[in-house]
């Protein structure tokens, strides 16, 4: 049993990784949300990146709608986790497909919250594969960075004012200390990721000792401002 939550990038289907078209090619069927309720895929650009992906790559893969309203409502992501389970029972592997990242505004942690309340063995045996976001390649289309030198930048919906947040921090001195990083929700440390010597720990770490030291402090789901 395999559960992949693929992020399928900003729209352009040559924006996605390689890692993520490669769990595409070897699952045995995609999960693909669509906003229609008769479950078509008229208005599912999903849809249109994943059929483009089997076309230019010569893969066919079976097709599970998920109807996707995108009211927020629990019952929806309910429906969309029965559909997921029910699915294993003729699937040893899927992909559930999202737009940008799934990291970024995205329907994938929703779905596994509940996977993980409800079903630990699929939860266990799921795997979050990220992609490339909508203001990453806005970026990349005027030229213009979005952080350089010692700025930063932030990420707001509009509808809102007061928004509960993740906090990054990023380019560490080696042997500077943490102590100005005030920990405000649940913070993790990852060190050399992707490299030898990753490490990941489950909280903020008091001394810096390697460049490629980045926190995260994930902001609490259930905060309310």
């Amino acid at each position: 049993m395999k559960l992949y939550m693929v992020s399928l990038g900003p729209g352009d289907y040559e924006l996605i990784t390689l890692k993520a078209l490669k769990a595409l090619q070897t699952c045995d069927a995609i999960c693909v949300p669509t906003k229609s309720a008769d479950n078509s895929f008229t208005r599912s650009m999903t849809y249109k990146i994943v059929k483009k992906l089997m076309e230019e790559y010569g893969f066919e893969k079976d097709i599970i709608p998920m109807y996707t309203p995108m009211k927020f409502k629990t019952d929806d992501w309910q429906r969309q986790v029965d559909i997921i389970e029910d699915s294993f029972k003729k699937y040893d592997s899927l992909s559930f497909v999202t737009l940008g990242d799934s990291a970024v505004y995205s329907t994938v942690y929703y779905l596994l919250d509940i996977i993980k309340e409800q079903n630990k063995e699929v939860y266990e045996n799921s795997e979050v594969i990220p992609g490339v976001t909508s203001f990453s390649h806005a970026s990349a289309k005027v030229k213009k960075p979005l952080c350089v030198g010692d700025s930063s930048f932030i990420i707001r919906p509009l509808h809102k004012r007061k928004v509960p947040f993740t906090t990054v921090y990023m380019r560490p001195k080696i042997g500077m200390t943490t102590d100005k990083i005030k920990e405000k929700n649940d913070i993790y440390t990852f060190e050399n990721l992707n490299y030898k010597g990753e490490t990941i720990l489950e909280h903020k770490k008091e001394k810096v000792d390697k460049y490629m030291t980045l926190f995260i402090d994930f902001h609490n789901r259930n905060e309310q401002i």
